[in-house]
């Protein structure tokens, strides 16, 4: 408080934030992410080095990708991971050399070539997936499952949410 200069006092205002985004729920949301993101960045480059010492972290998420959804055209991995076409053939160039991935002619598209894993491939991505799903078990083994399930749920609606 202070003296407003008739005699009387006046409460301090506290300024109200300007926007949505300046509310206090969106500031700890971004907090919570930014350290979320940065410790999945660390994390994709330890999973990544664990199938091979000289995979790139950023192609850890291309094999995933394939281990889940089987062979596809290389434009449609570049469009799910959000990269160009150049950057999407030099991944999958080095997948081929580290003997993680193999091209096969697409039956529906005699010109197209379709990307699958290899039984390297896939064993060693399943391998690391798995240890990965063991650790957050162990994470959250004081969460009730329907925590870990509304966890699940929340985080796929965000995610959606970014492809508007």
């Amino acid at each position: 408080m202070h003296d407003n200069g008739n005699g009387g006092e006046e409460r301090a205002a506290s300024p109200e934030p300007t926007s949505d985004v300046e509310q206090p729920a969106f500031l700890a949301l971004e907090r919570e992410l930014t350290v979320l993101l940065r410790r999945a960045r660390a994390s994709q480059g330890e999973m990544a080095r664990e199938v091979h010492p000289d995979l790139e972290p950023s192609a850890y998420g291309l094999l995933v990708r394939l281990e889940e959804c089987g062979r596809q055209r290389a434009t449609e991995l570049a469009a799910y991971i959000g990269v160009g076409k150049a950057t999407m053939s030099r991944q999958l160039r080095a997948l081929e050399q580290l003997g993680l991935v193999g091209r096969e002619p697409d039956p529906a598209d005699g010109r197209a070539w379709l990307v699958t894993l290899t039984e390297e491939g896939r064993r060693r991505v399943s391998r690391v997936r798995e240890a990965r799903r063991a650790r957050y078990a162990g994470r959250l083994a004081d969460w009730d499952a329907a925590e870990v399930d509304e966890l699940a749920r929340l985080l796929h609606r965000l995610n959606g949410g970014s492809d508007r």
